[in-house]
C-alpha cells in the first residue's frame, strides 16, 4: 500500500481492498491524472450544496465527508465517505445532487472536471466500468443503512455505523487494532441514526457500560470487534469486499 501511495498519492486508495487489483498500472495512472486540483480544509466546509449545478467531481484523499440533507431546522446525515471514495462521481450524470457534501475535521480532496471524466470513459470502457462500480457501491451502502434504520434500535444502529466505518477504513489501509479514529461528534452520530442527541448519549452509554465500545472525541475503542459486530448484526458482505458479493476477478481486464 505504501508503494501505491508513493506512486499515486491522490488516488492510491481508490477501490483499494476491492477492485484495485483489477486496474492496470496505466489505468491507475489515468485515475491519478484525473485529479487536476486539490483543496485542504481544517473545519467543516460545504464542498457541494444541494441543487447547485456542478461540472466537477470530488475524490476524497484524506479525512471524512458527510452526505447531509436539511429538512426544516434539522439536518440528517445520509452517508459518510472515507479516503479513497469518489464521493460525488454520480454528479457527472446528475449535474445536481439532492444532498450536500460536507467535510468534517481536517480533510483533503481532489477535483476532476466532468469533461476529463467524459474523455476517460470514452477512451477506456474497462475503467469506466470500475468507476461505475464505485457509484453502485455507494447505493449498496445506502440500502443497508435504510434496512438497519428500520431493524435496529439506537444502540445497535450506532454500533453498526462503527463496524461499517471500521471495515471501510480497513479496506484502504487505515484501520487499527482495537478501534478507529474519526472526527465525528455525538451530534453527527445522532443525525446518522435518526435519533436525538439525548438518545444518542444514552445509546453510547449503553455500549460503554456493556463493554462493547467507548466513544470519546471521535475515537472509538472496541475491546472485542467480533462481539460488537454480532451485537450490531453487522455483515460486511454488502461492502463487496468478501463473502458471496466479494470480487473474484469478475471485473478484471480479461473479463468481458
Amino acid at each position: 500500500m505504501a508503494d501505491e501511495l508513493d506512486l499515486y498519492p491522490k488516488t492510491g486508495r481508490f477501490l483499494e481492498g476491492r477492485l484495485r487489483d483489477a486496474m492496470s498500472e496505466e489505468e491507475k495512472a489515468t485515475v491519478e491524472s484525473l485529479v487536476e486540483e486539490t483543496a485542504e480544509f481544517e473545519s467543516p466546509e460545504v464542498i457541494l450544496e444541494r441543487g447547485v449545478l456542478c461540472n466537477r467531481s470530488t475524490m476524497l484523499i484524506e479525512g471524512f465527508v458527510l452526505r447531509t440533507i436539511n429538512s426544516g431546522e434539522k439536518r440528517y446525515v445520509v452517508g459518510v465517505q472515507v479516503p479513497g471514495d469518489f464521493v460525488d462521481l454520480h454528479a457527472f450524470a446528475l449535474k445536481r445532487l439532492d444532498h450536500n457534501l460536507v467535510t468534517i475535521g481536517k480533510a483533503k480532496v481532489g477535483f476532476t472536471t466532468h469533461d476529463r471524466i467524459k474523455d476517460v470513459m470514452s477512451d477506456n470502457p474497462h475503467l469506466a466500468r470500475l468507476l461505475w462500480f464505485s457509484t453502485l457501491l455507494d447505493a449498496a451502502i445506502h440500502r443497508e443503512w435504510i434496512m438497519k434504520l428500520e431493524q435496529l434500535r439506537a444502540p445497535k444502529r450506532v454500533a453498526h455505523v462503527f463496524c461499517e466505518i471500521w471495515q471501510r477504513l480497513d479496506f484502504v489501509g487505515l484501520g487499527r487494532d482495537g478501534g478507529i479514529d474519526t472526527p465525528l461528534i455525538q451530534q453527527d452520530l445522532a443525525e446518522m441514526c435518526g435519533t436525538t442527541a439525548i438518545h444518542m448519549n444514552r445509546a453510547l452509554s449503553q455500549l460503554r457500560e456493556e463493554g462493547l465500545a467507548d466513544f470519546r472525541r471521535g475515537r472509538i475503542d472496541v475491546p472485542d470487534r467480533k462481539r460488537l459486530e454480532k451485537y450490531a448484526t453487522f455483515d460486511s458482505t454488502y461492502l463487496y469486499g468478501e463473502g458471496v458479493l466479494g470480487m473474484r476477478g469478475e471485473l478484471s481486464l480479461s473479463t468481458p
